[in-house]
């Protein structure tokens, strides 16, 4: 929206976007697993990554907030570019919540206590201001009634509701989630999506790696289609779905939605 006309000035080099990833490349000793990858993502897009398991979708987004390291080529979020600059990384970190398949909730904190830990430690709020807006926080995923319980205590897909108000609680622009449904049962599953959806609907930045197709329809401005490490196809959901061009991503679609 409000970059409009300097894009179309320069449209490869200086994309608007609060994430850009140029010509960026990924080895693991001698397997090549992200080729050249190009994305610019602007502020309150949301992008659904689909494609087969093994095909580098988890790896290109933990990338972009140097879970994992690439080895060529650029990723710039928020106008700072991920480098071994630990300082970059930390500053990209502040701003950018992780949603993992696993919740990785600390075990020994109460569902509070894991709320409050990054705001108190990383963004030195006081305990009292970090345990209300982590009440709010609680709230808006419809779990306040949990917050003096520990993980093990929660199910599946309330754990994973407490991982993202957990992230939300860091205030950041961006959201990641990496298959955050596949380690749920299935009447989980649409608990974890309601959330995320009404997160979607308040304008977060958010890129989302999943297998829920239906989601995707609903949320996203576009669908990114992975293989191989590579950016197969992209397109708004309605094209995507209704007339994907690669043969690639027509045999991924006709797969996935059978089931």
């Amino acid at each position: 929206m409000m970059q409009h006309s300097e894009s179309v000035e320069t449209q490869a080099e200086n994309k608007p976007g609060i994430i850009r990833v140029e010509s960026m490349h990924k080895w693991y000793g001698d397997f090549h697993v992200l080729k050249d990858l190009n994305l610019a993502v602007d502020q309150g897009e949301r992008i659904v990554i689909c494609g087969p398991s093994g095909s580098g979708k988890s790896t290109f987004i933990r990338c972009i907030n140097r879970l994992e390291e690439h080895q060529q080529g650029k990723i710039i979020v928020d106008d700072v570019e991920l480098t071994d600059d630990v300082r970059h990384i930390d500053s990209v970190r502040r701003e950018v919540g992780m949603v993992f398949q696993h919740f990785n909730l600390f075990p020994h904190l109460t569902v509070l206590e894991n709320c409050c830990l990054s705001p108190i430690w990383v963004r030195k709020l006081p305990r009292r201001e970090a345990e209300a807006a982590a009440m709010e926080y609680l709230e808006r995923v419809k779990i306040p009634d949990q917050a003096a319980k520990y993980p093990g205590q929660l199910s599946g897909g309330q754990q994973q509701r407490v991982a993202i108000a957990r992230a939300l609680c860091m205030k950041p622009k961006i959201m990641l989630f990496d298959e955050p449904t596949s380690a749920l049962d299935p009447e989980m599953i649409k608990e974890v999506l309601d959330v995320m959806i009404e997160l979607a609907g308040s304008g977060m930045t958010m890129i989302c790696v999943t297998h829920e197709m239906g989601f995707a329809k609903t949320v996203a401005d576009r669908v990114i289609f992975m293989d191989e490490g590579e950016i197969v196809e992209e397109a708004p959901p309605t094209e995507f779905f209704s007339n994907p061009r690669e043969p690639r991503t027509q045999k991924f679609l006709q797969q996935i939605l059978q089931h």
